[in-house]
């Protein structure tokens, strides 16, 4: 039996909702732009939980990834796309009514919001979503970036990296005015 297509919502570059639709895997229009969700887990050691995306998934199949990672499905809000996602892929029930990201980046179909949680949980007590995980494990940071030079971790700018590990303090607000 055919699995049923994830409906996401698209947006203006102001991040404002169109009302318009699109199929996951679908590119989306010129001028319109989707929503994706990031959030990085790290315990009180200053490690990242990692995860091991699974050998036969579409995008990124056997690459190490950030904790949790997921489309905003339609209806979604940024804070209801992380919860699910986080329940769904690590089975962790989180509330994030009131977490911001602590940032988005803008990628050229769209807008991927990162959430960083402090947090100490066992590895190897998680539920992985056995559709798309394959394993999750705790690194550091040089090791992170070690396995973005050997190929085996998505290769996202290392500075990305480095802005997630400052964040886990929660000393990465600006200053303004």
């Amino acid at each position: 039996m055919a699995q049923k297509k994830e409906v996401i919502d698209l947006y203006t570059a102001d991040r404002i909702p169109t009302g318009q639709t699109i199929l996951r895997g679908d590119k989306p229009p010129a001028d319109r732009y989707r929503l994706v969700v990031h959030v990085c887990i790290f315990n009180s050691k200053g490690e990242m939980l990692i995860q091991k995306r699974k050998d036969d998934i579409v995008r990124w199949p056997g690459y190490w990834d950030v904790s949790v990672g997921g489309h905003a499905s339609s209806g979604d809000t940024s804070q209801a796309a992380a919860r699910r996602e986080t329940k769904e892929e690590l089975g962790l029930s989180i509330e994030f009514d009131a977490i911001r990201p602590v940032l988005t980046v803008h990628f050229p179909e769209g807008f991927d919001d990162f959430y960083v949680l402090p947090m100490d949980v066992k590895a190897g007590e998680l539920t992985l979503q056995k559709e798309e995980v394959a394993a999750v494990r705790w690194a550091g940071q040089a090791e992170i970036e070690a396995m973005i030079d050997d190929g085996s971790f998505i290769p996202y700018q290392k500075g990305l990296i480095d802005y997630l590990f400052f964040s886990r303090s929660g000393k990465s607000t600006w200053n303004i005015g």
